[in-house]
């Protein structure tokens, strides 16, 4: 009895040599919740940990003047179920994100240069508002609804982090007007009269 315990603590504190240390994502196989499935170990090489597209500035030439860079699981696929992700925020003067969520991951937002002025609502509508200057960091949980603003005279820089491979980017403002969800059903379900709904779709891509 003693041996079998001996062993099975050994086996716990020096956990065998084929145990997986990562699971680089194989993108040419499907994505399913858990993630991607493991690329084949000898087709993996260094460069699958490494990214360089946060480098680039996004193209903020767009009705929020706004671009997001991200560095998910489909673009780094290093990070394949290592429960962390990262994405890069450029804002011109003015720009913003809409309100949105991640329904997959908390973000902490890291300001490099401008001023933003963020915040989040609970789920009891109670607000978190403040403003952001450089080397600031910004939590904004799960699940809940958020934003950021330019309001600085010059251009914004931020890098988000992420508790999540793919934490899902859930735009409130295009799931209302860049479909074709009926004017009649919006106007009912957002009290906005319909000129102010064909506006919003006109603007967004939507129809009908």
């Amino acid at each position: 009895m003693m041996f079998l315990l001996i062993l099975f603590t050994s086996a716990f504190l020096f956990p065998s040599s084929n145990a997986l240390d990562f699971c680089v994502g194989d993108l040419g196989a499907p994505q399913d919740p858990a993630g991607y499935s493991c690329k084949k170990a000898e087709a993996v090489t260094v460069k699958d940990f490494v990214f360089s597209g946060l480098s680039v500035a996004g193209n903020t030439s767009n009705v929020m003047k706004a671009a997001v860079t991200p560095a998910f699981s489909t673009q780094f696929p290093g990070i394949n179920g290592l429960g962390v992700s990262l994405a890069r925020l450029d804002l011109a003067v003015g720009g913003r994100t809409a309100m949105h969520t991640h329904p997959e991951g908390t973000e902490v937002l890291t300001i490099i240069q401008g001023t933003l002025c963020a915040g989040f609502i609970s789920s009891t509508n109670k607000v978190y508002l403040t403003s952001l200057h450089e080397g600031d960091v910004m939590a904004f949980p799960q699940g809940l609804m958020h934003f950021q603003i330019n309001v600085g005279k010059s251009p914004a820089l931020a890098f988000a982090s992420f508790s999540s491979t793919s934490p899902v980017i859930y735009f409130m403002d295009y799931a209302w007007f860049a479909n074709d969800l009926p004017t009649q059903i919006l106007q009912k379900t957002t009290f906005l009269d319909p000129d102010q709904i064909q506006r919003l779709k006109e603007l967004l891509g939507g129809t009908n």
